[in-house]
């Protein structure tokens, strides 16, 4: 893993927030400023990245002693899901187990080179988030994704603590699922309270990346394996995402001892960039 340059862990003290989803979009917002970029599905149990990808079914093949990813839309992918022979086949395993399959899909996975691997973890600070972050040995950093109501907020407050302990920079604190506007009315609705990631991220001193509003259009396009921020770009929450993508990118140049990443044109932080022909050309 020592070609990749930038390896980013998405949390989340609870399950239910969208992480996989908010994964899934980080990675192909990456992909589409010209970034290589991986993804990788932490969850055992419950992989969600075939059908977020429309790849249900589909398995991952071995050259040799290497496992080799599976390729959508420029992104290199592996989930627990690619190495099972049916989609509906329960993983039941324990915590030994479960860390042998991780060692797989982080050392045995044929990434090549690449700017930014994004590994969507499973909910909570148990096995599988402690044995990523051991087993990169100094991810760059943390994503941590919430929801607006407290029950989430005080999930993620154990995230928090999580990163300090493990000496894991917080990129920023995400709040998904924050508010819904009425596409007949224009009055914006918030179904799961206000303001939980922002008041957290105030508390613990942290970077707030911004609020995702719910949109029905992300679910159906995960449902058919389709890139949301590619059908629909101009959608508030497609812009949201953007600029959480931004912040993240900034905080990241910001570590030290890091090398920022580049985009096929060559330069560095080509999202900001006026001088990157990847950007003029996207703008």
């Amino acid at each position: 893993m020592s070609a990749i340059k930038h390896k980013i862990v998405v949390l989340s003290g609870k399950g239910g927030v969208g992480k996989s989803t908010v994964s899934a979009n980080l990675a192909m917002s990456l992909a589409a400023k010209g970034f290589s970029v991986g993804l990788l599905d932490a969850d055992i149990h419950g992989p969600s990245v075939p059908t977020l990808f429309n790849l249900v079914g589909q398995t991952a093949t071995q050259t040799n002693d290497a496992i080799n990813p599976v390729t959508a839309n420029g992104i290199k992918l592996m989930s627990a899901g690619f190495m099972i022979a049916h989609p509906d086949q329960a993983i039941i395993v324990r915590g030994p187990a479960k860390n042998g399959i991780l060692e797989q899909m982080l050392g045995q996975v044929n990434w090549g080179r690449l700017d930014y691997l994004i590994i969507d973890c499973p909910p909570g600070t148990g096995d599988e988030p402690l044995s990523v972050c051991q087993l990169i040995n100094s991810p760059d950093g943390g994503v941590v994704v919430t929801t607006p109501q407290e029950i989430a907020a005080a999930d993620v407050r154990k995230s928090i603590q999580f990163c300090r302990k493990l000496n894991l920079p917080i990129l920023g604190i995400l709040e998904n699922m924050s508010g819904f506007v009425c596409p007949k009315c224009g009055e914006e609705v918030h179904l799961f309270g206000k303001d939980g990631g922002r008041k957290t991220a105030e508390k613990f001193n942290e970077a707030f990346l911004g609020r995702i509003p719910i949109d029905p259009a992300i679910g159906l396009c995960g449902d058919e394996g389709r890139s949301f921020l590619e059908h629909h770009g101009e959608s508030a929450t497609a812009v949201a995402f953007e600029k959480a993508v931004e912040q993240i990118d900034t905080a990241l140049q910001l570590l030290p001892g890091k090398e920022p990443a580049t985009c096929d044109s060559g330069c560095s932080s080509c999202s900001s960039s006026s001088s990157c022909p990847t950007a003029k050309q996207e703008a």
